[in-house]
């Protein structure tokens, strides 16, 4: 990391062999790498998650039959993380949602 990266702050989640496989979390930590270094990512990797709030996105990494899910707020100082978790669905839990809102307003007022 150099002095112009965004640290990565997280809120909540890890990325891990296992669960994810080693190709995964190579993956995803390149990634997450790229944000770091002010990368703009968009699909297939990244993609947009207003719906949580502005700024979020969610990264994808595809590990082998599971899908992967990282969801993140681009700060101007820092790459925040609010949750790391297993898609199983078309559509993100309502828990995921109201977790990651509620991580980034306690984030915000702290």
């Amino acid at each position: 990391m150099n002095e112009h990266d965004r640290p990565l702050v997280w809120l909540h989640g890890e990325i891990r062999t296992p669960p994810f496989s080693d190709e995964a979390r190579l993956e995803a930590g390149y990634l997450l790498r790229r944000l770091q270094r002010g990368e703009s990512l968009s699909l297939p990797h990244s993609r947009p998650m207003s719906v949580i709030g502005a700024r979020c996105h969610e990264l994808r990494v595809a590990d082998h039959e599971i899908d992967w899910r990282i969801v993140y707020r681009l700060d101007h100082d820092a790459v925040v993380i609010l949750e790391v978790f297993q898609k199983k669905t078309r559509t993100i839990p309502d828990t995921v949602m109201a977790a990651c809102q509620r991580r980034l307003k306690g984030h915000d007022s702290a």
